[in-house]
């Protein structure tokens, strides 16, 4: 949009000019490379091209990542403000999206710990003064922006909190059980279940999602419990914010559903639970191609959120310290960055990283300053951002070795771009071969930059829980 304003501009300048007989060649010229010079630095703003689609989705999510930012944990102030001042670190890793935990004033009613949950919402139109201002938001969200960073935050549309405003004001926006008292979900007793049977929390909860694309130009949202939301009012609400920007909307459920009412990717929990079980040795690398093979009851232009861990399994399951441990976390992050259809996450601190839970109700700041998987991610993520057949809708051929049950291997290409992947997923060093001449060609490894003959057959070797990623050139 800025382009076509300042082309419109530069054309009444130039006629105007012309009227009063003043445009020379020399004029002319200065004209037209003030409008060019402009035009390029606007085309370097993250808003550019944010209205193209690949497959239906926002293009921008097509080779990007996400990183969920726990904003309470994130910094000893726990504020936008101090949250800011990580941003040129995130974007030197090659962070693209930032995906904000809810931002909203949390319930104080039947609070959990002292300090409460993000998903018990009391206001869904207003920041949580525990993080900042309206102006402190909206600055974080402008500077990310002019950093390329693109800004997606949690919406918590299932449940409110258990002092919502419309608990007194709208009661018949709450579900209820015999007695008429409104209820809450599972043994969440800090909030309390919405009804959507009702058109005017429809046109409530679409219209406060609205708020947040309209006043402070966010990019999108994740949306937590979200296959437990009727898709009646996904039909209604995605088309009309859609309307309003071209956003990224991720679901907190692997229900097949979710994509057909216009969810650009679902959680990838099949493929998380399937790694828990190889890393803790139950199941071996044969076992990851389940996870492929369940995703045939989704549409073909899917996106599968991977990860090694979030705020959830974090603080909950104790990911990925534990879940994964030491040398055993990398040769799956590798698989959540190159896997087709996928959209990697990482969780605040795992670049670090943090070998504990980070507490939910209470505060409990993580300590940044080692910052030890930096570089593998950094590596990972711009590959991925550089590479076309890294792009989630890449092709994918999955590839057989002579060590299937240890060793788990694949393609992925695009045009002429094409990527070799290979993990060990067991703790012993191993020698393979992978019979397959479309492997065949010149590469090097993105990780030690060491060049590669690779032939059909060849013998190729990795560490225990090694991996390597293979661009040919």
């Amino acid at each position: 949009m800025i382009n076509v304003f300042v082309l419109h501009i530069s054309k009444l300048y130039i006629y105007r000019l012309k009227r009063l007989s003043l445009m020379k060649p020399n004029a002319l010229l200065l004209v037209l490379l003030v409008v060019f010079f402009i035009s390029c630095k606007t085309s370097n703003s993250s808003e550019t091209n944010d209205v193209a689609k690949t497959d239906g989705h926002p293009a921008w999510i097509m080779q990007g990542n996400i990183y969920e930012v726990n904003i309470r944990q994130y910094t000893p102030e726990g504020t936008f403000n101090a949250f800011s001042d990580h941003l040129q670190r995130l974007k030197d890793m090659g962070v693209q999206t930032l995906w904000f935990m809810p931002i909203n004033p949390i319930s104080v009613k039947d609070r959990k710990g002292v300090m409460g949950s993000y998903y018990a919402v009391a206001d869904y139109t207003s920041v949580n003064p525990e993080f900042g201002t309206l102006e402190d938001w909206k600055n974080l969200v402008n500077k990310a922006h002019t950093m390329g960073f693109k800004v997606i935050i949690d919406w918590v549309p299932n449940h409110s909190g258990a002092d919502h405003r419309w608990l007194t004001t709208n009661t018949d926006f709450y579900e209820k059980d015999s007695t008429g008292k409104p209820i809450s979900p599972f043994d969440w007793t800090d909030v309390r279940k919405l009804n959507y049977k009702n058109p005017a929390l429809v046109d409530s909860m679409t219209a406060a999602m609205k708020y947040w694309i309209t006043e402070t130009n966010i990019d999108g949202y994740r949306v937590d419990v979200a296959g437990d939301v009727p898709r009646e009012f996904y039909a209604h609400a995605i088309p009309e914010l859609k309307k309003l920007k071209n956003i990224f909307l991720l679901a907190e459920a692997e229900k097949p559903w979710l994509h057909e009412v216009g969810f650009d990717a679902t959680y990838g929990w099949n493929y998380f639970q399937m790694s828990k079980k190889v890393a803790a040795g139950q199941r071996n690398a044969l076992a990851l191609d389940s996870t492929l093979n369940a995703d045939s009851l989704y549409p073909n232009n899917k996106l599968k959120l991977l990860f090694t861990s979030n705020h959830d399994e974090n603080s909950w399951n104790k990911a990925d310290y534990q879940t994964m441990p030491g040398p055993l976390h990398a040769p799956f992050a590798v698989l959540t960055q190159t896997l087709p259809k996928a959209i990697p996450l990482i969780y605040s601190g795992q670049e670090e990283p943090v070998r504990d839970s980070i507490s939910f109700f209470y505060k409990n700041p993580i300590k940044f300053g080692k910052y030890e998987r930096a570089g593998f991610y950094k590596t990972l993520l711009e590959a991925r951002k550089r590479i076309p057949a890294l792009a989630a809708n890449a092709g994918f051929t999955k590839l057989n070795s002579n060590m299937d049950q240890n060793i788990y291997a694949f393609l992925r290409y695009n045009g002429n771009s094409k990527v070799l992947v290979v993990a060990n997923f067991s703790d012993k060093a191993q020698t393979f071969s992978i019979g397959n001449a479309s492997i065949a060609g010149k590469a090097v490894n993105i990780f030690d930059k060491a060049d590669m003959n690779i032939a059909s057959g060849t013998n190729m070797q990795l560490p225990a829980w090694g991996y390597a990623v293979y661009e040919y050139k």
